[in-house]
């Protein structure tokens, strides 16, 4: 059993590798990002700052939200993050579409199994395990 202090309140709790909070601070945390979710929705163009001011929720955790892509703010809202790669504007996440497009091409290729192009050389060619000193 893994037993950790929560990063919220301190209090110990059954670390299951999800969250670095207890179960209570989770419960309150979700809570409120459908606060912030619905303040969004009702409020398209209010800047980060209002949301995180009228919900009562830290500017880091909404950017968190954001970078997480579970939130999104419109266009009107003048929020925008930047891309970690090449810094061009986005309105959710951590990367633009095109550098993540990149991204998945190259895991892609770097993953594809590639045939080998030779017999191994500890196979004979009927196809027998070979041993060294026999």
């Amino acid at each position: 059993m893994d037993v950790r202090n929560c990063k919220r309140c301190n209090k110990l709790f059954n670390y299951t590798g999800d969250s670095k909070m207890c179960p209570a601070c989770n419960k309150e945390m979700d809570e409120k990002f459908f606060e912030v979710r619905d303040y969004i929705y009702k409020n398209p163009t209010a800047p980060m700052s209002t949301v995180a001011e009228e919900c009562d929720v830290p500017l880091q955790q909404i950017k968190r939200w954001v970078k997480e892509e579970r939130l999104s703010f419109s266009k009107e809202s003048g929020v925008t993050m930047q891309c970690e790669n090449c810094g061009k504007s986005i309105l959710t996440g951590r990367y633009c579409k095109e550098c993540k497009n990149v991204m998945t091409d190259k895991f892609t290729s770097f993953y594809q199994e590639k045939k080998p192009e030779h017999k191994s050389s500890t196979q004979s060619s009927n196809g027998k395990m070979r041993f060294l000193g026999n």
